[in-house]
């Protein structure tokens, strides 16, 4: 059996489906200059990165990538109790949430059920640091937050438990990562920050 390639209407399709569904985030983020829904950039930045992380990502990767983050609003953290017990149940049940409801919009596009299922996997990251494509989805993970959001979250946490964090994320990435990583513009105070945990 043959899975669909890139160019081919079931892939189109699903790719399509999942990013009406991101644009339905009410919270928005301007973009040069043109307000855009949040998950819908958040998703854009996820497939940028799987395109510089693999030279030829095949389908199924991509669509990991791209609905890894999907509906993340619906089910806000505040629902959950504080805490790292309380954030590792929400992470969990988000990249069930995505995983599942990508799958179904794979089979309505006509992908077979292992297809379907290997990227509800992927999505959900078994078999992180083993299966390429949960490796591809944290490695872009890990990039979208290093490029957007870390340099605001460091000056919200303190010292210490930012560098955890730092040396946390480091170890689910890849070398591969890692390199596009260390390219990454940040602020003198960000960079000190991410070298003083890799040092540790």
């Amino acid at each position: 059996m043959t899975v669909p390639s890139i160019d081919e209407a079931p892939f189109q399709q699903v790719m399509a489906a999942l990013d009406a569904l991101h644009a339905q985030d009410p919270r928005h983020v301007t973009v040069e200059g043109e307000s855009v829904p949040r998950e819908l950039w958040h998703a854009g930045r996820m497939s940028a990165w799987l395109e510089r992380l693999h030279d030829h990502p095949e389908a199924r990767m991509r669509l990991a990538v791209r609905g890894q983050h999907l509906q993340r609003w619906e089910v806000p953290r505040s629902d959950y109790p504080e805490g790292r017990v309380g954030y590792l149940t929400w992470r969990r049940d988000q990249g069930q949430r995505a995983g599942a409801t990508t799958a179904a919009l794979m089979r309505e596009a006509g992908y077979a059920e292992e297809d379907a299922e290997a990227v509800a996997r992927m999505i959900r990251k078994q078999g992180l640091g083993r299966e390429a494509g949960a490796q591809a989805v944290e490695d872009c993970a890990c990039l979208v937050f290093l490029e957007n959001y870390f340099a605001d979250f460091s000056r919200q946490i303190d010292h210490d438990h930012l560098i955890r964090i730092v040396q946390k994320t480091w170890k689910k990435m890849s070398p591969r990562a890692h390199e596009l990583a260390l390219e990454l513009p940040m602020s003198e105070e960000a960079r000190a920050l991410v070298e003083e945990a890799l040092a540790g």
